[in-house]
């Protein structure tokens, strides 16, 4: 009998972006559609304490994704709100959780929780030894108090509570809206409409200096789900492809496979962000065997090739 067979799933936010890849990946895995648990903002409000406790009712394993979550516009706009709901998500979900005698929680952080200046690799016992970059630190503390609500849960009531730190997330289906947008998918729109608009020029955010790391959305499905059967200890894991790319190369290879021959203008008064993101993946091949497979150009096509289908 497999892992998941006779496990009742309940994944949050389980209809967004990640959360419809990592459903599909459970029942690949072998959850059978009864046994799964959708929980999302349309007929859950999880900043709720008696909607935590409804939602948790007969579940063996709690996949918390839902969040409220932004690039660096909107980090800016709102950053008491990224910081409220994000905390009260996650303590509210752990404690019914808990309460009602889940199994298994596995709850996931986010790169916006290392200290700006991180070594890189980022390795998970760098996590506390500085100040998140600002712009992120209200988001990423608030997710980095379910790492200290897992641990403590764990050593006084023996909950059994992961925490994951995934990279920033792409792939087809993403969130397209200017306003609240990551990096790829935003700049995908932006070289869409200029195109679409016969605008010869791009303006992008930042001196494109800064580096960063993606890992496709099916591959972080994958390690999710991965970690949720295989690990059940307390340290945090890392969950990213282990490479770097610049802004700067990122903004020119998409530019490249969106066949937009125009101007890059960069806006040198808006901030880059963190100065660098790598993660050092190796604790997860080590503990569940997971690895990222989808090469990262293949990855923008297939996004770029979804947006351009589906308009976002």
């Amino acid at each position: 009998m497999g892992y998941w067979d006779d496990k009742r799933v309940l994944v949050t936010g389980g209809a967004g972006f990640l959360g419809s890849f990592v459903t599909a990946q459970l029942r690949k895995s072998g959850v059978s559609q009864s046994n799964l648990v959708v929980a999302d903002i349309k007929d859950a409000d999880l900043r709720r304490t008696e909607e935590c406790q409804r939602v948790v009712r007969d579940i063996d394993v709690v996949i918390h994704l839902a969040a409220k979550v932004g690039g660096i516009g909107l980090n800016r706009e709102i950053p008491g709100t990224l910081f409220y709901e994000n905390a009260i998500m996650g303590i509210q979900m752990m404690e019914a959780a808990r309460l009602a005698g889940v199994k298994k929680f596995v709850a996931l952080g986010t790169i916006c929780a290392y200290p700006k200046f991180t070594p890189v690799p980022f390795k998970e016992q760098d996590l506390w030894n500085g100040y998140p970059e600002e712009t992120n630190a209200p988001y990423g503390l608030a997710k980095k108090m379910l790492l200290v609500q897992s641990q403590a849960y764990r050593q006084q009531y023996g909950f059994n509570s992961i925490y994951l730190l995934p990279v920033n997330l792409y792939g087809p289906r993403d969130n397209f809206d200017p306003r609240s947008s990551h990096v790829i998918p935003a700049l995908i729109k932006k070289f869409a409409d200029a195109k679409e608009g016969g605008r010869d020029k791009v303006e992008v955010w930042g001196t494109g200096n800064a580096s960063r790391e993606f890992l496709y959305v099916e591959d972080a499905a994958e390690g999710i789900c991965l970690a949720a059967e295989k690990y059940d200890g307390p340290e945090p894991v890392n969950l990213g492809a282990g490479f770097e790319i610049k802004i700067k190369d990122l903004v020119e290879l998409i530019a490249k496979l969106m066949d937009f021959g125009g101007k890059i203008v960069w806006d040198k008064s808006k901030p880059d962000g963190q100065p660098r993101r790598m993660l050092d993946v190796s604790r997860a091949e080590k503990l569940f065997g997971f690895r990222a497979r989808t090469r990262f150009e293949d990855g923008l096509k297939a996004t770029i090739d979804w947006y351009l289908e589906n308009g976002g």
